[in-house]
């Protein structure tokens, strides 16, 4: 395919871009095209790099979703966003539309996860069990439209497919989802989940830097797009 990147900054140090949705963060078992080697080979190309170029991966976000990814252009800087991640010092916000409304506009959720990873599936219960997670986030609802509803989440924790998991396992899915959604196995076109917003301590200046990026045009997001988040200064 052919690969040119929404690059939302970049220096020395770190490149911050939108990752589309419905591509791979990172290669897998099915040997599909992932963001992670098409971008090292943009920046190649881009800098007319002899031989092998760094990347450092710090995060991902699912296949179907969009959004902010964050990468280190040096292992020291890598190691040092890594550790921020590992940390919790990382913030990450996302908007969700989903195919109910929730009873409680703003909420705290808390639950444990476990990830088959037969079936690439994640579940969620209320109370600690052997081999869970703890996961947690926190919502405000920010619209309702003819029945769905546009979600402002923080994450607090990043465990595997959560957002996805828990707001179903709480009953109101993510418009689209064909995995934890109401329609299960059903193709839809696109997940209504998009990573909006990065915060971290920049791993060279120690400056905190905060990005906040839009989903593209779709018709999901776009009857709520008066509804988004007002960017804060």
């Amino acid at each position: 395919m052919k690969f040119d990147p929404f690059i939302i900054y970049e220096d020395n140090h770190i490149l911050i871009l939108e990752k589309p949705a419905g591509l791979l963060s990172q290669g897998d078992h099915t040997g599909d095209e992932n963001l992670f080697d098409l971008l090292k080979e943009f920046i190649r190309i881009k800098y007319e790099k002899p031989g092998n170029v760094y990347l450092g991966s710090i995060h991902r976000l699912d296949r179907p979703v969009g959004g902010i990814m964050l990468f280190g252009k040096t292992s020291k800087a890598t190691t040092r966003l890594q550790d921020q991640m590992k940390a919790g010092l990382i913030k990450k916000k996302y908007l969700a539309i989903t195919e109910k409304h929730p009873d409680i506009e703003e909420a705290d959720l808390v639950h444990y996860l476990t990830k088959d990873e037969s079936k690439n599936k994640s579940k969620v219960y209320d109370h600690p069990k052997k081999d869970c997670k703890l996961c947690k986030l926190h919502y405000k609802v920010l619209a309702n439209i003819k029945g769905f509803a546009l979600l402002d989440i923080t994450l607090d924790t990043g465990r595997s497919h959560q957002i996805r998991a828990q707001l179903a396992h709480m009953g109101f899915p993510i418009k689209g989802d064909s995995k934890y959604g109401i329609s299960h196995g059903i193709k839809h076109e696109s997940l209504a989940l998009f990573a909006y917003q990065l915060g971290f301590t920049h791993p060279v200046t120690k400056e905190w830097m905060e990005f906040t990026h839009f989903p593209p045009s779709d018709k999901n997001f776009n009857p709520f797009k008066a509804f988004f988040p007002k960017p804060q200064g």
